[in-house]
């Protein structure tokens, strides 16, 4: 585990030893190990729900966030092309073997692109083809298919009233879970 907190504003982020979790005050001790716990608990609960679908979950990142009260929240996706990496499990081996990189199911391809025109994240990006974001488009649907075992269907567009709705939802079942646990 790696723990990080995000940099000044333009700057990566900022890594952390275990300790300097707690050293720099980022979070004390009980609620540290909680979030330690919790993290690995999220990523054992990946690493099963991908190998049921023939991959391996080789790395991820989960960001969590304090609500008002205090509380520690999983902000942002998990488990998703984004924030990890999944190589295929049926030719890992094979792959490993031969030093050949493991078939795989992440946005690498994307960042790679990117280097190849010498962008490292300063400045305006360069246009990059249509068929990079067609593949990555691809390569995210087929993701989302191996870990669902549910065919994708593309939402609606404009987003703005599906994410209206998504949101409420979200509220309302937020609402019901504290009444339900507190």
């Amino acid at each position: 585990m790696t723990p990080t907190t995000k940099g000044e504003i333009g700057a990566h982020d900022e890594r952390l030893t275990l300790q300097e979790v707690v050293t720099k005050g980022y979070l004390d001790a009980t609620t540290w190990e909680r979030v330690h716990d919790a993290a690995l608990k999220l990523f054992r609960r990946g690493q099963e729900i991908a190998a049921r679908a023939g991959l391996i979950l080789v790395d991820t990142k989960y960001e969590f966030g304090r609500a008002h009260d205090g509380t520690i929240l999983l902000i942002d996706e998990m488990h998703t092309p984004d924030s990890s990496r999944f190589w295929k499990a049926n030719s890992y081996a094979a792959h490993f073997e031969t030093g050949e990189e493991p078939e795989n199911f992440d946005k690498e391809f994307v960042r790679l692109a990117y280097a190849q025109q010498n962008y490292r994240g300063d400045g305006e990006p360069p246009r990059m083809p249509d068929e990079l974001w067609i593949q990555a488009s691809e390569r995210y649907i087929a993701i989302y298919e191996m870990l669902t075992g549910k065919n994708f269907e593309a939402g609606e567009y404009p987003v703005e009233a599906r994410l209206v709705e998504n949101l409420k939802r979200g509220k309302i079942a937020n609402g019901l879970g504290k009444r339900i646990n507190g």
